[in-house]
C-alpha cells in the first residue's frame, strides 16, 4: 500500500465564503476592471515626446489592476494574506478620493470613497474575519 503525504484541505473548499467578503472581493473585482480599462485608454495617448511617461503609466494602471484581481481571486478564495494588499489599496484609494474633493471632480471622490467604504466594511466585518482565521481544526 503506498503511503501518502496528508494534504491539507483547500481553504475555499473546507469552509464557506460569508456574503460580506464576496462583496468586498466584488467591489475590488470592478475596481480591478476600471483600473485595466483606464490603462488600455492611455495608451492612445502616448507619444513620442513624452515616450518614458506615455508607455508606464497605462502599464502601471493595468498592473495594478491585475494585482487586484488576483488578491481579490485569492480573497474569495479565503486566503487571508489577500486581506493586507486589498486593505492597502483601499486606504490609497480613500487618499485619492480626498484628493478629488470639492468642484467638478466631487463625484469621482464619492464614488472613490463608498467604494473603499463597502470593500473595507466586507473585509472587516466579523463574519469575514472569521472565514479568513486560521482554524487548525478545519
Amino acid at each position: 500500500m503506498p503511503v501518502t503525504a496528508p494534504s491539507t484541505p483547500e481553504p475555499s473548499k473546507s469552509r464557506s465564503v460569508p456574503p460580506p467578503l464576496q462583496v468586498a472581493a466584488a467591489v475590488v473585482g470592478i475596481e480591478a476592471l476600471l483600473l485595466v480599462g483606464y490603462g488600455a485608454v492611455l495608451v492612445p495617448a502616448v507619444s513620442s515626446a513624452r515616450l518614458a511617461m506615455g508607455v508606464t503609466t497605462p502599464v502601471f494602471f493595468a498592473l495594478y489592476g491585475v494585482g487586484l484581481a488576483f488578491c481579490a481571486w485569492k480573497l474569495r478564495a479565503l486566503h487571508s494574506w489577500a486581506r493586507s494588499p486589498l486593505v492597502l489599496a483601499q486606504l490609497i484609494q480613500l487618499g485619492v478620493a480626498w484628493s478629488f474633493r470639492g468642484g467638478a471632480s466631487t463625484g469621482v471622490a464619492v464614488g472613490l470613497a463608498v467604494l473603499s467604504a463597502v470593500a473595507l466594511a466586507g473585509i472587516f466585518h466579523p463574519a469575514s474575519i472569521d472565514a479568513l482565521a486560521d482554524h487548525p481544526d478545519v
